[in-house]
């Protein structure tokens, strides 16, 4: 697969000189060479989406997924919907209202709309969907339950991984750590990822760096059960860091930002990963905390998913995010590049090389 001109458009990523494309693949969207217009949509095209609990405004999934969606509608002179999700028991009745209202495009955000995005596209036919971070096999035989849903989903251990190695290599204690907003397929790879990648540092340089929070053999971690930044969260980071944790990745939309608070309570000098997005970028009150975020391309997927179906190609086949076409990546370190070791750089660009080419194998429960 190849990178369109189209997803080079969104913002590559480099990290001390190492590239880390945050782009997707499939098959490339429809657009002028000056990056005008896209050309007029099919007749009614009305995209739309559903987020998870976490909110439009999550600065992280829900809102990365999002502007993927504006994008698409923008350059096609289109207008969409959006509904939020308070609680889960709000997703059947969104995704009912979107399909109501005359939305021929429906994007569900995250695992936990599984069920019910299975359940309204059977009930809609003539609607077609797409759902970030899941398959849509509720019997997991290995196919889509409905031929009118893409999932979009993402290899994001293999970015985990560059991203536990880079902490490791990072941290003085000799201790990082990380905790999830709910124990579901898309929270635990990046876990799984990021315990990986520590345990490779460790092999390479015949260190000992421990993690807390997680273990990728049980499958075990400690988990908020919600993903919101509120005074849980903010305890279950202050207990890594309770554990000589100098590096925390807080896995579930915003509960990082509860996990800067204890942070700066904490007063020690404790580094922050993102998730999903370039949280430097998306959230500049926790910038100076942050070493590096692992990053998803749920805008770009969103972006092609919403291109094709307006050109009347949508295509069901699953797009899989891997680092090879640049579906999952790593951030710069922006503000960190000069106090991480000037040699990380080249030896992530060897592991990265080594993870796409299969001599270096990354592998999670969780992985798609």
């Amino acid at each position: 697969m190849t990178i369109s001109t189209t997803k080079k458009l969104f913002a590559a990523t480099a990290a001390a000189g190492v590239i880390f494309a945050l782009a997707g693949c499939g098959q490339a969207p429809t657009e002028a060479p000056d990056g005008g217009d896209a050309g007029p949509a099919v007749d009614n095209f009305k995209p739309c989406m559903v987020s998870d609990e976490g909110g439009f405004d999550d600065k992280s999934f829900n809102q990365l997924g999002f502007e993927g969606l504006t994008k698409a509608a923008d350059e096609l002179g289109v207008e969409v919907s959006k509904t939020e999700s308070k609680s889960a028991s709000d997703y059947a009745s969104n995704l009912d209202a979107l399909a109501s209202e005359g939305c021929t495009f429906i994007v569900s955000v995250g695992f936990k709309l599984s069920a019910p995005t299975i359940e309204a596209a059977t009930a809609n036919p003539d609607i077609q969907y797409a759902i970030i971070d899941d398959w849509a096999d509720a019997d997991f035989d290995g196919k889509t339950d409905a031929p009118n849903i893409k999932p979009l989903v993402f290899d994001t251990a293999q970015a985990a991984f560059l991203g536990g190695y880079a902490a490791a290599s990072y941290s003085e204690s000799g201790t990082v750590g990380t905790f999830g907003g709910a124990k579901i397929p898309p929270v635990t790879i990046f876990m799984d990822g990021f315990q990986l990648g520590v345990e490779y540092f460790n092999e390479q340089k015949g260190e000992d760096v421990k993690v807390v929070g997680w273990d990728v053999v049980s499958q075990e971690g400690q988990f908020t059960d919600e993903f919101a930044a509120n005074d849980n969260a903010k305890q279950k980071a202050q207990g890594l860091i309770d554990l000589d944790a100098d590096v925390l990745l807080p896995v579930g939309g915003p509960i990082y930002q509860s996990a800067a608070q204890a942070i700066r309570d904490s007063g020690g000098n404790i580094a922050l990963m993102g998730v999903d997005a370039d949280v430097f970028t998306t959230d500049p009150s926790v910038a100076d905390l942050l070493l590096v975020s692992i990053m998803k391309g749920m805008d770009v997927a969103v972006y092609d998913a919403v291109m094709e179906a307006a050109d009347d190609k949508f295509d069901p086949t699953p797009f899989v995010g891997t680092l090879e076409n640049g579906g999952v990546s790593l951030s710069e370190f922006h503000d960190f590049e000069s106090k991480v070791d000037p040699a990380l750089a080249d030896e992530l660009k060897t592991i990265q090389e080594g993870i796409i080419d299969g001599s270096i194998k990354v592998e999670s429960p969780a992985s798609p």
